[in-house]
């Protein structure tokens, strides 16, 4: 092994011992051929990453690697760690029909090289993200209803006709129907302000790569990306000097590729690393402090979907059944005992109108229950198909999934149950092999009902794929109207929630735990809180120290 010689760092006795320990785990975790860096002293933001991603593209709308989009990439608007809506890119926004929008550009904002970020960048930046071949998870999240998005998305289009740029500081957006929250769905970084002459070829595809050093691009964020190596698992950046917002405190931000948890969190505990990208264990608290974890509550939730579709789940008093046979507090201590995150209710949480929802709890009765299993078609557990879950992966799901199993054996006599943690090989036709799919659902605006709408409507992906094809006309027309209503209309939320109530009486889910958004970073590390976006808010604010 050999130290970085650029680095003159004096060691003293206890850090050479720290780095003869950490040299330890180096080899088992990067083979004989690593090295040591020296980080610099001070102001290094040092993350663990959970996997050698090999695409670290921001135009992915998802992924792991999208977490740190904010740090290189500027967005439209953001929102704070209270929901609140913050200028970016962007200072200003209006709409006299809510069809029609129109939205100014910061004179100041301008890309790494000092170049302006005009009304074409955004433009081009929007179309790309949204071409098929990009393959965005999320683009239809900001860019759905946006004239000639379905188009682009479909592969018979390269331009979104309804955006319009009648001059470098100015973008006009024409949407096929009327959004009242239009301008909330622009503050995130899914699809990300980039400089379209470089991400953006002559057919209108994203260019392979084009984000990478070699190339020579240009970065909208804080932060530019000066190193990466793939194979390693090792990604540097460096602070944009030309970034038009607060100078950012931070000297460098490397990221780390460690697949093992158990060897991320001895790294943390040992002060090699101060941040992670997500680390979810069961006993993170205990591990690494209730400060490395903590966060606000996001309008995200974790649950456990019926296949309705699918016996015995097509059987209501089974369900019923299913669901009162297990003890919710006890399957949330089971699972997340110190926190970070908050037992669950019902779906709604951190949007207006997820306190007083009128959504009543679900019952923990195992008398009742046994009750219902002998009332239904099946008569019993012994003639119940044997229960498949799937999704279940990281440890604290697995001792969710556990509880829950252990609950239908106590108090329903249920054996024949059994759990994979894939869950994309179940989808489409494969989901009739599956009857509990522990997925998340939630929303990127603080709305009731876009988290309802991509939960319970028939037509989400929820609803079709993890649902069995759920279909409720009560909660579909409910959540139709509500979204014709202005965001401050008190309509707008009392329809969202006897939306709610409707599919609580189709006893269709477990309730498990609404997500807190973990900082994933030491108590040393400043600035760190992250948006229901999870993004790191300000991420010229992160310091340690």
């Amino acid at each position: 092994m050999s130290f970085d010689q650029s680095d003159k760092t004096n060691l003293s006795r206890r850090n050479a011992l720290k780095l003869g320990l950490a040299a330890g785990v180096g080899l088992t975790v990067f083979g004989m051929n690593a090295r040591i860096v020296l980080a610099d002293e001070g102001q290094v933001l040092k993350v663990a990453h959970p996997a050698f991603d090999q695409d670290w593209s921001p135009l992915r709308g998802g992924g792991r690697t999208f977490r740190w989009n904010s740090i290189w990439w500027a967005s439209p608007m953001y929102f704070d760690s209270q929901g609140n809506i913050k200028p970016y890119v962007f200072t200003s926004w209006e709409s006299a029909d809510n069809t029609v929008w129109t939205f100014k550009i910061d004179p100041k904002a301008v890309f790494s090289d000092g170049s302006k970020i005009t009304s074409a960048d955004v433009k081009g930046s929007w179309e790309v993200a949204s071409m098929p071949n990009t393959k965005s998870q999320r683009a239809d999240q900001v860019l759905s209803k946006v004239k000639g998005y379905a188009e682009v998305a479909a592969g018979s289009g390269n331009e979104l006709t309804g955006v319009a740029t009648p001059d470098d500081g100015t973008v006009v957006v024409t949407l096929t129907a009327a959004d009242p929250i239009f301008f909330m769905r622009l503050a995130n970084h899914i699809a990300p302000i980039t400089k379209a002459s470089q991400s953006r070829g002559s057919d209108g595809e994203e260019i392979i790569d084009w984000y990478k050093p070699e190339n020579k691009p240009v970065f909208s964020g804080p932060f530019k990306l000066t190193s990466i190596d793939i194979d390693a698992g090792k990604i540097t950046f460096e602070p944009n000097e030309n970034f038009f917002g607060p100078k950012p405190k931070l000297a460098r931000i490397d990221i780390t590729s460690i697949e093992d948890n158990v060897t991320a969190t001895s790294l943390i505990k040992s002060g090699e690393f101060n941040a992670h990208t997500e680390l979810v264990t069961s006993t993170i608290i205990q591990d690494l402090g209730p400060e490395f974890s903590a966060g606000p509550l996001i309008p995200t939730s974790q649950h456990f979907w019926f296949n309705i579709s699918r016996a015995p789940m097509d059987d209501p008093k089974v369900r019923q059944a299913l669901i009162m046979a297990v003890d919710r507090d006890g399957l949330f201590k089971a699972s997340y005992p110190d926190g970070p995150h908050k037992k669950a209710d019902q779906i709604l949480n951190s949007v207006p109108g997820a306190d007083n929802s009128g959504f009543e709890p679900y019952p923990y009765d195992p008398e009742g229950a046994k009750k219902l299993l002998a009332e239904s078609s099946y008569g019993g557990p012994e003639r119940l198909p044997k229960i498949l879950f799937v999704g279940i992966s990281a440890p604290a799901i697995q001792a969710a999934a556990q509880f829950i199993a252990e609950q239908w054996r106590q108090n329903l006599g249920i054996t024949a149950v059994d759990m994979k943690p894939q869950q994309d090989a179940y989808a489409g036709p494969d989901q009739n092999s599956v009857q509990i799919f522990r997925d998340d659902v939630g929303t990127r605006v603080p709305d009731a009902v876009s988290y309802l709408a991509g939960s319970i409507a028939s037509t989400s992906s929820n609803a079709q794929n993890k649902l069995g094809g759920y279909k409720n006309d009560k909660v579909d027309s409910a959540l139709a109207e509500a979204a014709t209503k202005a965001a401050d209309d008190p309509q707008r939320i009392a329809l969202a929630q006897q939306a709610q109530q409707a599919f609580r009486d189709d006893w269709a889910f477990i309730p498990w735990y609404s997500q807190a958004m973990s900082r994933w970073a030491t108590k040393e590390v400043k600035g760190m809180e992250k948006n229901l976006d999870w993004q790191v808010i300000e991420p010229w604010n992160i310091s340690i120290g």
